[in-house]
């Protein structure tokens, strides 16, 4: 999303987004909740779609790992170690 308005990012649809346009968008009311000044029901909603946004890139990543794995387990069908993104 880089310079985009949280409106602008509130139009897209979480599901269409890329892990990086839904990490920005985490990110950037991460910023606003921190900052406190932020209304009480505003913070809800934001707090919300964070929560979407989280669950979102969480999901990205784990499909992500999911591929990584499966390209190191190759033709053989054997797989040296799992994936660790730690």
């Amino acid at each position: 999303m880089g310079k985009n308005t949280m409106a602008d990012a509130k139009d897209k649809s979480i599901d269409k987004m890329s892990f990086e346009e839904a990490l920005s968008e985490l990110e950037g009311i991460v910023k606003q909740l921190e900052a406190g000044e932020v209304e009480l029901e505003k913070s809800i909603a934001i707090y919300e779609r964070g929560a979407a946004l989280k669950a979102h890139c969480e999901s990205r990543l784990k499909s992500a790992e999911l591929k990584v794995e499966q390209i190191v387990q190759g033709a053989g069908g054997v797989t040296t170690e799992p994936a660790s993104f730690d």
